[in-house]
């Protein structure tokens, strides 16, 4: 029987990120070492089949390699470092985080007493790290399996996912993943904040009308950001922007003051200060 590694590889080809025949779950493939930088997560599931990554998140640090998976319930920029080598490249397998789904699981694991007490109270963070057991290896192990076969993703990879669904939420540590799916928790709340960001980074954005739209006052909302996201909503959204900015920078043709205002910089000055501030290179460097 083949590997979670080799059939990772098989799945991820190329360098970089690789679509697999089911949508929401993608393949990541480095074959070297990468220096601690700026990098925006996306909300999901982060399943190492070889290699580590190393995530550094305010005063914090923490790896996520086969043993231990990344499971991000809100987007969230933070510094990462890879360990790789052509010889054993690193190989994630990234599953989006499909509340339907969620909202299917937790009335059952209501029903059987498994949902963590005082949810809408908890001050929770928007990740956690989950132990990859042998049952969760198995639940990967036959998904990886369905993905070499259209046939077999279309079939039964959305049951496979929702087996790895109920996996995590099984675990002790899984208060983060079912306050995402409740309403009212702090964590639901920040994340619908979180989702009009992204949607709306290059407009002048004010923490009054972030905290205005959770239904929560400024201080209780800049509180809760910041034990969710472990930055400010104001450092976030600058983060959020910088990012977005590096990848209009890496296309062919796109001038520095394009991309400052394309991402909401009314100074140039001001977004290729911050721009080296946060990278360690100018936005020209970053675009040659």
């Amino acid at each position: 029987m083949k590997s979670i590694a080799e059939l990772m590889s098989e799945l991820a080809p190329d360098e970089g990120m690789n679509d697999s025949v089911l949508p929401g779950i993608k393949l990541f493939r480095c074959s070297a070492y990468g220096a601690r930088g700026p990098l925006c997560y996306s909300q999901g599931i982060m399943i190492v089949g070889q290699g580590k990554k190393r995530i550094y998140l305010d005063n914090r640090v923490f790896d996520y390699d086969p043993q231990n998976t990344l499971v991000m319930t809100v987007p969230m920029p933070v510094e990462c470092e890879t360990f790789a080598s052509k010889e054993e490249p690193v190989l994630v397998m990234m599953i989006d985080i499909d509340l339907a789904q969620l909202n299917r699981l937790i009335p059952v694991m209501d029903n059987h007493h498994r949902v963590p007490q005082a949810l809408n109270e908890s001050r929770l963070p928007g990740y956690f790290i989950a132990p990859t057991g042998e049952a969760i290896e198995c639940s990967i192990h036959r998904l990886l399996q369905a993905l070499q076969s259209p046939l077999e993703a279309e079939a039964l990879g959305e049951a496979m996912v929702l087996e790895i669904l109920y996996r995590l939420l099984a675990l002790p540590n899984a208060a983060p993943l079912y306050a995402l799916a409740l309403s009212h928790t702090r964590l639901s709340r920040i994340d619908k904040a979180l989702s009009y960001l992204h949607k709306h980074y290059a407009a002048s954005i004010e923490v009054d009308q972030l905290a205005a739209l959770v239904n929560m006052s400024p201080s209780a909302f800049h509180r809760c950001f910041k034990e969710v996201t472990a930055s400010s909503p104001i450092q976030y959204l600058k983060k959020v922007r910088l990012n977005k900015a590096k990848e209009l920078l890496q296309r062919p043709g796109v001038k520095v003051k394009q991309a400052a205002i394309e991402v909401g910089y009314e100074s140039p000055a001001q977004f290729s200060r911050e721009f080296k501030r946060y990278f360690s290179h100018s936005p020209g460097e970053c675009a040659r």
